[in-house]
């Protein structure tokens, strides 16, 4: 995993370990923008304290990072609490919650993307396999325009605006 961004890594993701491992690379290279689509925060991934460090370290150290997460069940997240809720509450001029709009909350996939580069996707979101590449511009356009049609159609629900106080 340690190509050059320009030159792109592409590795097969098969378990809870290597999908780990390349969110928090993917969100380490990042310079401006992440974006997440989770049906949960799943817990393996965004509890880790690897990955939070990367998000402090991503927007305490750009003054123009911003992470926008897309959420399918944010009653989940909100009742079973997560650490990297709580870190947004503390930087929540750059990271941004929403809940996914009903019809979009049965999607399978989980991804997230890197600036307009890089991405993460797994295909069915309650298992581990998946790709990862740190550079493949034009896949990760189609993942962020599929991102941000979700965005857009979604809102701040009670639950995520509970969060945010």
């Amino acid at each position: 995993m340690q190509a050059s961004r320009t030159q792109g890594k592409r590795w097969v993701l098969s378990s809870i370990d290597e999908t780990l491992d390349a969110t928090v690379q993917m969100v380490r290279m990042a310079n401006r923008r992440i974006s997440i689509f989770s049906p949960d925060l799943e817990p393996d991934i965004y509890n880790d304290a690897r990955f939070l460090e990367a998000v402090k370290h991503l927007t305490l150290g750009k003054p123009f990072a911003r992470i926008r997460v897309l959420i399918a069940n944010p009653a989940h997240v909100v009742r079973n609490g997560n650490p990297f809720v709580q870190l947004a509450r503390r930087l929540s001029a750059c990271i941004e919650f929403r809940n996914a709009e009903e019809e979009y909350q049965e999607h399978r996939e989980a991804f997230l993307i890197a600036d307009e580069t890089a991405l993460i996707y797994r295909i069915n979101a309650s298992k581990w396999e998946g790709i990862a590449d740190t550079h493949e511009p034009a896949v990760a356009r189609r993942y962020l325009g599929m991102f941000d049609e979700i965005w857009n159609a979604s809102r701040v629900e009670a639950e995520l605006r509970e969060l945010r106080v």
